[in-house]
Parts: structure tokens; sequence; C-alpha cells
């Protein structure tokens, strides 16, 4: 901006002056935004306020004066001017289209002003602003004011902003590539004539109304080149282009434009790479032409454009919005938008209604700045907390509010455009499941879910190590099948829901380890007898219990590479026996647990603690026996416990342990121990229980 520059106010108003005459002579801008230009300096001295403006002049001058003021406000924040997202907040903090064209006049009267009184564009010479405030201003010029020129069909002040700035930016370059087209003109044109006279003789004598025309590339647009293909100035062969214009019926373009491309690749070499055609399909914007590269005369490519007279109007004139296919990026909305007011600006009859024309564009978006002034683009409705985690995820963990353009406010604090925004974070500070009510884009939402995620089973481990020391403390030993039991009891489906209770303090520990105690308590040994009687009668007699000591187990287990003679434990979740599929898991205390890959626990094992699984199999002869819970579920009925325990006694090599029975309206559900050798003899124990009249459903436990 000019305010980079010392200006003096007599200074001001002559810039404001030049401002007016190029909106007038070079853009056809009139009425209110050549007022309000000429009001400029008079604001930024203080001698009138936008309020003075709207009582003394118009609403429509102070509008355009406000809207430059808010865009003054933007530049205060020292935004990265080349992104997208700042061209896009420019505009839609403008409000009326004609501030945007207010500044790019603004900006072509400030280039041509400061390089002529800077010797040219010499960086060695420094201006009022210094070589900095310089060299901000060129890059403006190329990175904000020209693209968006070029958006608007203003291709002459494009040209001349890109060419301005290449001036003080790249000196040298500007100069090496101006002078060698200084050198090469006349010869350049010359080339031109010889390359279409023949060309336009044989389209005319092909009955084609036409007319053909040159042009030469612009300075900066030959530097790109130069950049891109990393070449010399005698290395950009295509310096200029060829564009036949067809005059003809709308129903024979197409013939006529490829009767041209043939009578010109008859003549001379075509790049069959280099032919882009849309004129059979023509582009999604509209544009249609037959584009080719030849080998002209002396072996120089020459690009040559075919089009008709509608066609070319189309590109020229806004439907096709020529800055699309020369790979000037923007959204579908800011397109039609934009292709609307340069087909004003080409139209006098469309200047008048720039007067009542304002701006309805990203009604779904808003831009926001780090104090940095790094921009950011979020969907209207986000939150100081949305920003904080597409900063980081861990920022937006620690968030705890922000200062929004210096004032203190909450995570849910909605962003506005132009908001200057700085997250304030608190280590203590942890995701609670409401911010997913506070956020509003899906990035903010994931990375939510997943710290919620993290946070439970950081606090399961938390808790359940919490659980075991109570137990020590009270001098008892927790047994991991009980402990199911209790949680199942308790009416969690999820062990991790039950440890998350503990760690938020809903469940206090003393009432899970009276509840341990409890069941435990209830889990004494029962046996039949010889009585038929109903499941609901039985009562336990501890007298009759068979096989209290288990047998010395001779069988052996291999763990991991071949180990043998490793401490271990059969774990009590899952009771397994010889002959099961098992691994072993090393627990906190160093021992081995053997556990059932088919284990209740074992996902959960093999998810949290993979590093501590040990593979593990049998060996021996399986002549130890086991301890083995099973669930018999079915009809009460007189005389099935005594079928029950029939079955078992019948087997010499079984002993039946205790049993369990609950009977309720008809039905029972019992628990037998028994002591068994392998999942062999147990799957035809259990294949035997299952013909017991009355008997529903037999499951291990």
């Amino acid at each position: 901006m000019a305010e980079k520059f010392a200006f003096t106010y007599e200074e001001k108003k002559r810039m404001a002056a030049q401002t007016a005459e190029i909106l007038t002579e070079e853009i056809g801008l009139k009425g209110d935004a050549i007022e309000a230009v000429e009001l400029i300096p008079e604001i930024e001295a203080g001698h009138m306020s936008i309020e003075e403006v709207e009582q003394t002049h118009s609403e429509s001058v102070a509008r355009i004066l406000h809207g430059l003021n808010r865009i003054q406000q933007l530049y205060e924040k020292n935004p990265a001017v080349e992104s997208e997202n700042f061209r896009n907040l420019l505009l839609s903090f403008a409000e009326d289209m004609r501030v945007i064209l207010i500044m790019i006049a603004n900006r072509v009267n400030l280039m041509r002003t400061l390089l002529k009184s800077n010797k040219n564009g010499d960086p060695n010479t420094v201006y009022i602003g210094g070589s900095a405030a310089m060299e901000a201003v060129s890059q403006e010029a190329a990175y904000l004011y020209a693209p968006l020129a070029h958006k608007l069909g203003l291709y002459k002040l494009k040209s001349e902003l890109e060419d301005l700035s290449l001036k003080y930016l790249e000196h040298e370059a500007y100069y090496h590539i101006r002078e060698k087209l200084s050198a090469t003109k006349s010869a350049r044109d010359a080339y031109i004539e010889r390359f279409i006279k023949p060309i336009e003789e044989k389209v005319k004598a092909a009955g084609i109304k036409c007319h053909i025309k040159g042009r030469t590339k612009s300075i900066h647009s030959i530097w790109q080149k130069m950049q891109k293909q990393k070449c010399p100035f005698e290395g950009v062969y295509d310096l200029f282009a060829i564009r036949i214009i067809i005059d003809c019926p709308q129903e024979q373009e197409k013939m006529q434009c490829w009767q041209a491309y043939s009578i010109v690749t008859d003549m001379y070499q075509p790049n069959p790479k280099r032919l882009r055609d849309w004129l059979s399909v023509p582009k999604s914007n509209g544009y249609e032409s037959l584009h080719i590269t030849v080998l002209g005369p002396e072996q120089k490519w020459v690009e040559v454009q075919i089009r008709t007279e509608r066609m070319d109007e189309i590109a020229e004139c806004g439907v096709a919005a020529h800055w699309r296919y020369k790979g000037v990026k923007g959204e579908t909305g800011l397109d039609e938008w934009l292709t609307n007011i340069r087909t004003m600006l080409e139209h006098a009859e469309g200047l008048e209604a720039m007067d009542q024309f304002k701006m309805e564009l990203y009604e779904d978006e808003v831009f926001v700045f780090t104090p940095k002034g790094d921009l950011y683009k979020f969907p209207v409705g986000a939150t100081v907390l949305d920003f904080a985690y597409h900063i980081h995820s861990k920022i937006g963990n620690q968030c705890t509010g922000g200062r929004i353009n210096g004032k203190v406010v909450p995570i849910r604090y909605v962003l506005k455009s132009g908001d200057q925004v700085e997250i304030l974070t608190s280590a203590n500070q942890k995701p609670r499941q409401e911010w997913l009510n506070i956020v509003k884009t899906s990035r903010a939402k994931s990375k939510i879910r997943l710290a919620l995620k993290e946070t439970q089973v950081k606090d399961g481990l938390f808790a359940k190590e919490m659980l075991e020391r109570k137990f020590k403390n009270r001098k008892i030993e927790q047994d991991e099948a009980t402990m199911f039991h209790v949680i199942k009891k308790m009416g969690f489906k999820e062990v991790s829901d039950f440890y998350k209770q503990i760690a938020d303090g809903v469940l206090d520990t003393n009432t899970v380890i009276d509840k341990f105690l409890e069941l435990k308590e209830n889990e004494k040994t029962v046996t039949g007898d010889n009585i038929a009687r109903s499941a609901s009668e039985f009562e336990l007699d501890e007298s009759k219990i068979a096989g209290l000591n288990t047998p010395v187990n001779d069988d052996v287990l291999v763990i991991d590479r071949n180990l043998k003679g490793l401490d271990y434990q059969l774990a009590k979740c899952c009771s397994p026996i010889y002959g099961d599929e098992v691994f072993g898991f090393v627990t906190v205390n160093g021992g081995i647990k053997i556990h059932r890959c088919d284990c209740p626990n074992a996902p959960e094992l093999r998810r949290r603690f993979g590093y501590r699984i040990v593979r593990a199999k049998w060996s021996g002869k399986g002549s130890s026996q086991y301890s083995i819970a099973l669930r018999v579920i079915g009809t009460d009925d007189i005389g099935i416990v005594n079928n029950l325990t029939s079955i078992i006694s019948k087997d010499e090599k079984l002993v039946l342990r205790s049993i369990n029975i609950d009977s309720h309206d008809g039905l029972f559900s019992g628990t037998l121990v028994v002591m068994i050798n392998d999942n062999t003899r147990l799957e035809a124990l259990m294949k035997k229980l299952r013909t017991v009249r009355g008997v529903k459903q037999v499951d291990r436990i």
C-alpha cells in the first residue's frame, strides 16, 4: 500500500488524481468511485470522517471508503499476500467491487510513480520508503494485484503490473530481455509477416474470410518461460503467437476452423504433442479454439490459434474467463462472480449498474490470521477450538481459550473474517466429550475422538493399577476369572467402561472389592448324590466333595523359542488345559500366565500389550488333571442334578469338584467344576451332558 511510503498531503492528492485518471481512461469507471478516490487524501489527513462523507456526499461513496479502510486494517496484520486465501479475503472484505478496481488502479499508479522516481527501477537507488518497502510493494503487485487484474480481464494493467514488479525485483533480467526484444523487433516483425502472408493467401483462396494477427509475449511472460524451461532468451521459441480469426456463420464454424488447420499443417510441420483441440470438446468454462505449434521458416516453432469471431469474443469478453486456462487458480463461486463483473466492465451499459453492485461472496467461509500474519480459511461457525486443532493436535488438546485481536475469549468463540487469533493453552487441559459439539470442522472432530480414545486407555490403565493396589492393601488375592464375573454382574458389557467409571470416580473401588468378596464366598464346592431332586431343592454337601487335590502336573509347556522349565501359571479367566491352543503373557511381576487363544481377554491383551505376548505349546503326554468350569442351562426337572452328576461319576478319570445351581421360573442355570485330563475328554463330556433331558446348553467358561 502507498502507506509504506512517506508521501506528503500534496503528493497524495496528486496521486489520487492520477489513480482517478487510470480508473476513467483504462478501466472505464466513473461516478461514486472517482469521487471516493479524490476523497482518500482528505480521510487520511483527518480533514473528514467516513460518517461525514455519508452525510455530505452519498452512502455509496462512504461504503467504498469504508471498504478501503477495512482492507487497510488487514494490511496492518502483516499477512502473506501471495496466498490465495488472502486474495479471497481481500475480495470478501471489499464489500463493493469498485474497491478492488480502485486498489488495482492505485497500485499501477504507485508502481509507475515509484519506478519513475527511482531511476527506472534501479534497486540500488532508495526511494522515500526504503528498498524494503519497494520490494514489498513490487511483490504485492506480482502476487496479488496482477492476478486480480487478470481475473477481471484487465490484461493491459495486469501485464504492466507484472513487468513493473519484474523491473524492480529482477532488474538485470528485465533489461536483458527488453534489450533482446528491442534488438530482434524488426527481425521478429519481418518473420511474422513472412509466416502470415502465405497462410493468409491460401486461407482466403479457400474461400475462408478471416484476419490474422501476431502478438509478442510480455517481458514477464518470457522471463517465466526462461525460468520454467531453464533456458536463455534464445531458447524461448514461442516469443509470439499467431491468431487466425475466422468470420463465418455459427453452423460452419467447426468446418472452417478445421479447414484452416489443414491448410496451416500442410504448409508447416506440426508438433502433434502440442495440439489442443478445444473445438470438438470445449473447456468447461466455454472456451473454444484450436491450438497447434508448427515448425515455421528458419526452423522456428510458432504457436497458431484458430478460432472464429464468436469464439474470440467469448474468450476476450469474459464468458470463458481467459485467466482460467492460463493457470491462475480460483474457486467456482469466485469464477462466476468475477466473470459477471468483467462483462459489466467491458459493456458500457454495465458501468451504471456498478454503482449498485455489492459483493455477496464467501457466505460460507471465514478467513483468519495467526499473530505472524499467516492466513487460514474455515467454514462459517468454526470456533477457536477448530483453529487450535488446525494448527496442531497437541495445541488443540491443551487449548483453554484464545486471544482475538488482543481480547481473551473462550474456546467456543465463533471466528469472524479478519480476526487475528492467538491460542491459549495449559498443560493440565484435556479433551472432553462435549468438545465434539463445539467444533465445526471434521478435522477437529476426528482429532478430538482420537484424543478421547487415548485418554480413555490411559485412564483405564491408571484405574486398573489403582484397583490392584487396593486389593493388595486389603491383603486380598485378585482372581482374574472372578474379577471378570464381577464386571459382568455389575452390568458392564465392556471392561473399558468399567475402568473408565473407576477413573472418573463414578464407581468406588471399595464397592468393587466388596462385590468380589461376595462372589468368592458364593463359589463353594458341591457335588451331587443319588437322590433324584429338583435343581431348586439342591443344597451343597461339602462332605461329599471329591477330588480336591489336583494331581502333580507332569505335562510340559514349551514357551517361546523351545524354552522348557520356565515357571508359569494357568490363567483363571479361561482355564486352559492340555490340548488347547494357548499363548503366554508376561505379567508385570515377570511371571508368565498361560491363556487360551480364544480367551475373552486375548484380543485386548494383543491390542494393548502385544510386545508381552510369547508363543506356547503343549508337550508331554497329557496325563495331568485340570480344573474346568462348565455352564449348564436348561429346564428345571426332577432328577436333573442326579442325571448330570451320574454321567460324571461313571467316568473313573473324571472328578467332580463342585456344582452350583440356580433355579427360577422353571429354568435352571448351573456351574459344574470338574477335574479332567485334556480338551478331547472335555469335548466328550460336554457332548454327553447335552444329551441329558431338559439340558439346553453346555458351554465351557
